[in-house]
């Protein structure tokens, strides 16, 4: 069987969009309150306030390049636009687990579920960005007898 290039599929892509942004709301709800709530240590605190970064920024460069899908399968932006460097998914610094471990349960659920939407993100776009390898000869002309019946 051959490969093919892997093609994202709008209800994929409105998929993970809704995904992340719903992530993106809860987590700034979490981590305002957590804040307002005053009840973390100076250094905890700190990390805190970190690691809410952290995730912000995960979730802009998922938000971003999906955006940029949705943009491609609307025919807003070319496919050699949607695979320009700038438009890749931007680089986001991994959780300190350690750390995460000392924080509120609801701040961990977010936290880890913004890097396994990111790492799931990470891994679509590389096997878009992979070079599509070709049949062999005798595939390739198979598929054209099965495709001209």
């Amino acid at each position: 069987m051959r490969n093919a290039k892997l093609e994202l599929t709008p209800l994929l892509v409105d998929s993970l969009y809704t995904e992340a942004m719903l992530l993106a709301d809860e987590a700034r709800a979490c981590f305002d309150r957590s804040f307002d709530a005053g009840h973390l240590s100076p250094e905890i605190s700190v990390a805190f306030s970190c690691e809410s970064l952290k995730v912000t920024t995960r979730l802009m460069h998922s938000i971003a390049w999906l955006l940029n899908q949705k943009a491609l399968r609307a025919g807003e932006i070319t496919e050699s636009e949607a695979r320009n460097e700038t438009n890749n998914l931007g680089y986001a610094p991994a959780s300190d687990g350690s750390l995460v471990l000392q924080f509120p349960p609801e701040a961990q659920a977010l936290i880890g579920a913004s890097e396994e939407l990111y790492v799931r993100l990470q891994r679509l776009s590389e096997k878009m960005r992979a070079p599509v390898p070709q049949a062999s000869e005798p595939v390739a002309m198979r598929d054209r007898l099965r495709a001209s019946f």
